[in-house]
């Protein structure tokens, strides 16, 4: 497994000696990962190697599975996500979390914006949130004169994008992405990819994407995955994504890009 660990750049978030198991299953085998503040990483490899479980265990979604264990350390902001103070509400507050398939609540456009800000006790000016927060998803053009109609009138590529806009109101500091455009048409997709490069001025990005494309035109930095006959999903390579597409340090990840894995 080869790293890149720039010094110059600041971490968000460190993963060290991360497993995680599903009942007696391993689903990841110790992975080691450097999240630099203010990147777009892109999590890639074959399906079933563990990309959205990696990626779930960043936030602690997957203790919403019953069967689900994580060992090892996921450290935000230098704190472990995981320590036996920490409230798992409040970690997925501040590290927010896009799904694959455009989920808006069946609420208007306004709701859907105002609703996490809402139960996380929001005192501010709600209109004004709003409206940044479309802003931000390169949303607000599209939608200001129909704020009160149902988020789910909306196209899928403006439903994704209102779910981004969800995401940024409870203002995290990192945003998880799990193939947010794998269900979105190319248009749609390249205005997420724009989206995701701006947002990353303020905010620390992870996207897990099966598009190897995708990753190389919408990310600075990729995290190659496998998995093999008798070992569970583990990360092959780490490296500035133009590094990695165009000087793999690994034989597997070469076979990986150009076609020529499995």
């Amino acid at each position: 497994m080869t790293e890149n660990n720039d010094q110059n750049e600041e971490l968000t978030m460190v993963a060290r000696n991360l497993n995680v198991f599903y009942g007696d299953f391993r689903a990841v085998d110790n992975v080691n990962l450097d999240i630099k503040k203010n990147k777009i990483t892109s999590i890639i490899g074959p399906s079933g190697c563990g990309k959205s479980t990696v990626l779930r265990s960043f936030n602690r979604m997957n203790e919403l599975v019953p069967t689900a264990r994580t060992e090892g350390q996921v450290l935000f902001e230098g704190v472990d996500i995981y320590g036996s103070d920490i409230d798992p509400v409040e970690v997925r507050s501040r590290i927010g979390m896009v799904f694959q398939k455009p989920n808006p609540f069946p609420k208007s456009i306004y709701e859907n914006v105002a609703w996490g800000a809402k139960i996380n006790g929001f005192k501010g000016d709600m209109d004004e949130l709003v409206e940044t927060s479309l802003q931000q998803a390169a949303l607000w053009d599209e939608v200001h004169d129909k704020l009160h109609q149902s988020g789910l009138s909306l196209s899928g590529g403006q439903q994704q994008r209102l779910c981004i806009a969800r995401a940024i109101a409870v203002k995290p500091e990192l945003i998880l992405m799990d193939e947010p455009a794998s269900a979105l048409d190319p248009i749609a997709t390249l205005k997420i990819e724009e989206l995701m490069r701006d947002l990353s001025k303020n905010y620390t990005i992870i996207i897990v994407t099966h598009n190897m494309q995708q990753a190389a035109r919408a990310s600075d930095y990729t995290a190659f995955f496998n998995m093999g006959e008798e070992r569970a999903g583990y990360l092959v390579e780490y490296n500035a994504t133009n590094e990695l597409f165009t000087n793999p340090k690994e034989r597997l990840t070469e076979e990986y890009i150009t076609g020529r894995f499995g």
